[in-house]
């Protein structure tokens, strides 16, 4: 029976023991003075052998490839650590097939733990527009708006900038300071302009952002010309 046994994809090592305990068998079959418990270890030993001829090789094809997948990867962009929690898998995977007398269940097993770390990699997320978000709110000039409305700008930066110097921060993280920060903007509200009183020789004009300014000016203006037209009917 051993000697008819098929050896095609059975592993390196079950073959190499294979035909050292074929040879032995011959050996002690051969020799007319073997003893009985010469002839027993001989059958013993290929016996166990012939129960091993089942453990074949691997198919690594797939498990190859995830590796080369991986390893042309820049870990650069991706959060370190979901990069950290994937290179001892990626070890292991890399050991397997290095290992000539690795079987199926063993390249399997490796794969779908490499898989699932390949899955939960995650990517830095781009935090330009949160950043420029940041500066927009930290150049505003603070005169022009509510202290209330201007409490809730500085409530979200302080998270949006938390956000920004976190290197571990998700992509939904990100997105959700870009969004109550956008929010947090969007609900200023400018304090009042002060209105001219009639009479008034001087105006003093609050120091603030320029489209303020520049509405305060206009109202002036209008406010002369009618004031010009009026003494020129009465005239």
């Amino acid at each position: 029976m051993a000697e008819s046994a098929s050896l095609e994809n059975v592993v390196p090592a079950v073959v190499e023991e294979f035909n050292a305990a074929l040879e032995n068998a011959q050996t002690v079959y051969a020799n007319a003075r073997a003893t009985q418990e010469e002839i027993d270890d001989a059958f013993t030993r290929l016996a166990s052998v012939m129960h091993m001829l089942e453990f074949f090789k691997g198919n690594k094809e797939l498990l190859q490839k995830q590796v080369d997948q991986i390893n042309g990867l820049e870990s650069d962009k991706y959060i370190e650590s979901s990069w950290n929690a994937m290179l001892p898998v990626l070890a292991k995977a890399n050991e397997v097939l290095g290992n000539e007398n690795a079987m199926q269940e063993e390249v399997d097993e490796v794969y779908s733990e490499l898989v699932r770390a390949f899955v939960n990699l995650r990517l830095k997320p781009n935090k330009d527009l949160l950043a420029d978000l940041i500066n927009k709110a930290n150049g505003l000039n603070r005169a022009n708006y509510t202290s209330e409305s201007l409490k809730a700008v500085d409530a979200e930066v302080a998270k949006a900038n938390a956000v920004l110097n976190n290197s571990e921060a998700t992509k939904e993280e990100v997105e959700a300071a870009v969004s109550e920060l956008t929010k947090a903007l969007a609900g200023l509200e400018a304090n009042p302009v002060e209105t001219v009183k009639p009479g008034d020789t001087t105006v003093s004009v609050k120091t603030g952002d320029d489209n303020v300014i520049g509405a305060t000016v206009a109202l002036m203006t209008l406010s002369l010309a009618g004031c010009y037209i009026s003494k020129k009917r009465k005239s």
